[in-house]
């Protein structure tokens, strides 16, 4: 059995040819991002410094995992305005995606990655989803990955004997918990940059999950179209009732 950690490589070549890579390595078992050195911890990593008003975790544990986790990210990107272009390389076992984009869209696809890796109970939800990370995923296909993972785990909370939500009410506490989240994490950047980079990819994460809930309850719809060529012809594979067994009376 492979006990190497999931390894997902993030290259990030600037406009002054300057570049900057971190390696994420996530537990392949817990999918906990394995933190990098955490000597010498800023202030506003601290618990206490900007807590989560639903935080789950002991009163007793000293710094916030996603901030913590965050941190070796921010400190490198303290000179870089949010519309900066980035050549942004992303490397995962199965495949490498290369791309031009902003620096806050960079940020924001990483950033997503930590917070969904971090040891914060609040984010387990997204740990399958960074175990299959799709680099600066759009609208589109971060609702059709939220939902479907959602549904799936509606799957196994029914084999173990729970009761499914197949309305999805659980998803939009899942994104307002995640609103919340984010609320307090930009609160720290603000205090730990002078830029607007890392801000604004939190901002753009944010756009998502103010999104989910609305989506959920009111264009989910939207997303039927993906799944009309099957139910098309699943609608034709059932045969019409058969009544020749119970002739009307005459």
């Amino acid at each position: 059995m492979n006990n190497d950690p999931i390894i997902i490589e993030y290259l990030f070549r600037l406009e002054n040819d300057s570049e900057e890579y971190f390696k994420i390595r996530l537990d392949r078992d817990t999918l906990e991002l394995q933190p990098e050195n955490t000597d010498n911890l800023p202030h506003w990593t601290e618990m206490a410094f900007s807590r989560c008003p639903q935080c789950r975790l002991s009163p007793e544990t000293s710094h916030c995992p996603p901030a913590v986790n965050l941190f070796p990210i921010i400190q490198r990107f303290e000179k870089i305005i949010s519309f900066d272009t980035v050549n942004l390389q992303v490397t995962t076992e199965e495949r490498v995606i290369v791309q031009k984009t902003t620096a806050q869209k960079a940020l924001g696809s990483i950033i997503g990655l930590v917070i969904a890796s971090s040891a914060c109970p609040d984010t387990s939800f997204f740990k399958p989803m960074a175990r299959f990370h799709l680099p600066l995923a759009n609208e589109e296909e971060t609702f059709f990955r939220a939902t479907s993972t959602f549904m799936l785990l509606q799957y196994f909370t029914s084999k173990m004997g729970g009761l499914p939500d197949f309305n999805l009410e659980g998803l939009k506490k899942i994104y307002l918990d995640i609103q919340k989240i984010n609320v307090e994490l930009a609160h720290r950047l603000r205090t730990a940059s002078n830029t607007d980079s890392s801000i604004n990819a939190i901002v753009l994460l944010d756009m998502y999950a103010k999104s989910m809930p609305y989506v959920i309850t009111h264009s989910l719809e939207e997303l039927r179209y993906l799944f009309e060529p099957f139910l098309k012809s699943s609608q034709s594979d059932v045969s019409p009732p058969d009544h020749s067994a119970n002739p009307k009376l005459p």
